[in-house]
């Protein structure tokens, strides 16, 4: 019942080969795409004008794929299938491609010898929307273009614009066939219920209400089948013929079948003249072809690797940027988030200095790894197959290459580094938590230089403006001491700030921020933030949010703790840098 894929296996079809240098090109470029569509090796394209039947037709006989070059739309020497982004100015040519190629792929039963006609013609109608649910379960991507092409390929199946006289008509048969084409794609997922439900409303009149569930139920049960179950196939198509009334062996209405049932009258004027049923089946396809043409189609892996490549330079361009303002010149010098003294390192935050370096070499320690080696020569382990190998190398005066003895040896893998930065929000609600902090800025950069792991810690404020505490490197003789009365928080500047000096978002190395806030921002910050948190969260960074109050509201994504007491800011911070080293060592 369909013409563009010859069930037959011995059809061989009216093969239209390419007349011009363009046409052969193309039709050999299409090919070449089709072991990725259709997972095989075998399959030829021809595409040309006039080819096809019409439309494009599979002949399994041959693994031929024949394509109708009138409807291409464009030069075919321009295109080039392998560019994935020029597709979309040829979709219906390309997603008839990718229609073949899933029969190709999963039209793979056969009708039993002595199957009647009408049923095995009802099991490859049937068979459409099969084979397009099972090529998208493969391939979702296939969705876009085989609703691009649904158009040519069902009509062509309809015969819906080459003659009035072969278009749908107001029968049952032709009501079942046209539901069972574009309904059922619907079911498989290709069209949507929207896009056909005029159709459902007139297939459901003509064939009756009962009936049109019980084909229902036959093309959902088609959808289900497996790709080589033809007696499952060849069931459906048999319960297909018999609940539309037509003739098993013919495909033909039982005689005395009326044109229409449960009220439906007979169109206007007799053979000849549109039917309703023509009119509703081509405003569904000239539909559905409109709305693919406004989806994006799928984008190319390697374009879009490559512009997500690019924003992430661009971005740590910018951080970079940010970070040489805020830590190659102190930060801005003048307006508010401003700092206010410093004062000596008590004996207290000295000892936490030191119990977190150790901490950090405890946390960097890695067990040996044993690996196993082969070698030509001892010592080692003797290896049987090896020494077999050799002696048969010897025998045929070859070079003794066989590896007849096995080692073990330990080796330390190198402990990974660390990168931990730390934003503190200074805006006036942050208070009762700035001593800390500025406490624990002085204990990690001191800390860092007591650890045999190789680390870097920085720690900026941020307020109207971002502001350095400490820098990579940084052993500072002193506690820098800062102000919380600020009416703003620049989030999104303090966290390129840090990542910029310390390459958060370069993997490598255990990499953590740290961010101290309530989180009560303006809109526009709070939104710039959280876009900076995704993309370190995307690169593997972790991000810990220390909080003082439970209805603080950090942002999303982040780990959040707790502080019952700002005095253990500097420990809450040293055992989420000792676990984020830990997780990388192990």
């Amino acid at each position: 019942m369909t013409v563009h894929y010859a069930a037959d296996p011995s059809a061989t079809g009216p093969a239209v080969f390419p007349a011009g240098a363009a046409w052969l090109t193309l039709s050999a470029a299409l090919a070449d795409q089709t072991p990725v569509i259709a997972d095989r090796e075998d399959l030829l394209v021809s595409i040309a004008p006039g080819a096809g039947g019409g439309t494009a037709c599979f002949y399994p006989a041959r693994a031929l794929i024949e394509i109708n070059g009138d409807h291409l739309g464009v030069d075919p020497a321009t295109v080039d299938p392998a560019d994935i982004g020029d597709r979309a100015r040829y979709a219906p040519t390309w997603g008839a491609l990718v229609h073949e190629c899933g029969h190709a792929r999963h039209s793979v039963w056969d009708p039993p010898p002595g199957t009647p006609a009408g049923v095995a013609g009802a099991a490859d109608l049937l068979e459409e929307p099969r084979m397009e649910a099972a090529q998208v379960r493969r391939r979702p991507d296939d969705r876009h273009w085989l609703r691009a092409c649904a158009r040519a390929i069902v009509a062509a199946d309809l015969h819906l614009f080459a003659d009035p006289a072969t278009a749908p008509q107001m029968t049952r048969r032709d009501a079942a066939t046209t539901a069972t084409l574009l309904v059922g794609r619907a079911d498989a997922g290709i069209l949507t219920r929207a896009e056909v439900a005029a159709l459902v409303d007139v297939a459901r009149d003509v064939v009756g209400a009962k009936d049109y569930g019980r084909l229902e139920r036959v093309w959902r049960a088609a959808l289900r089948v497996a790709d080589d179950d033809a007696d499952t196939m060849i069931d459906l198509g048999r319960q297909w013929c018999g609940i539309v009334g037509v003739d098993p062996d013919t495909g033909r209405p039982d005689p005395g079948t009326t044109p229409g049932s449960a009220g439906a009258p007979a169109p206007p004027g007799g053979v000849g003249v549109p039917s309703v049923l023509a009119g509703v089946v081509a405003a569904v396809l000239d539909g559905v072809a409109a709305n693919a043409a406004r989806e994006v189609p799928p984008l190319d892996p390697a374009a879009v690797a490559a512009a997500a490549t690019g924003r992430e330079k661009a971005a740590a361009d910018a951080a970079r940027r940010v970070a040489k303002r805020v830590f190659g010149r102190g930060g801005v010098r003048d307006g508010r988030t401003s700092l206010r003294g410093t004062r000596k390192p008590t004996d207290g935050e000295r000892m936490a200095a030191r119990v977190l370096g150790r901490a950090l070499d405890t946390a960097g320690v890695r067990e040996r790894v044993a690996v196993r080696t082969g070698s030509e020569m001892p010592p080692g382990r003797v290896r049987m197959r090896g020494v077999r190998a050799a002696e048969a190398q010897r025998a045929a005066g070859a070079v003794v290459t066989a590896e007849q003895f096995t080692r073990v040896t330990r080796r330390v893998v190198p402990v990974p580094p660390l990168r931990l930065g730390v934003a503190c929000d200074v805006s006036g609600t942050m208070g009762s938590v700035r001593d800390h902090v500025a406490s624990a800025a002085w204990v990690l950069a001191e800390a860092v230089h007591h650890t045999r792991v190789p680390a870097q810690a920085a720690t900026v404020i941020f307020g109207h403006h971002v502001r350095p505490l400490t820098g990579p490197g940084d052993r500072p003789p002193v506690v820098t001491q800062f102000d919380a009365d600020d009416n703003w928080e620049d989030i999104p500047g303090a966290v390129d700030a840090v990542d910029g000096v310390l390459g958060l978002s370069r993997p490598g190395a255990a990499r953590l921020l740290v961010v101290i806030s309530d989180g009560d921002f303006r809109p526009v910050p709070r939104r710039d933030g959280q876009d900076r948190i995704d993309r370190l969260r995307a690169t593997g960074c972790a991000v810990l949010w220390l909080t003082t109050h439970t209805d603080d509201t950090p942002l999303a994504g982040v780990s959040v703790h707790l502080l019952t007491d700002p005095a253990t800011t500097a420990t809450a911070i040293g055992r989420a840098a000792t676990a984020a080293l830990r997780a990388a060592a192990h």
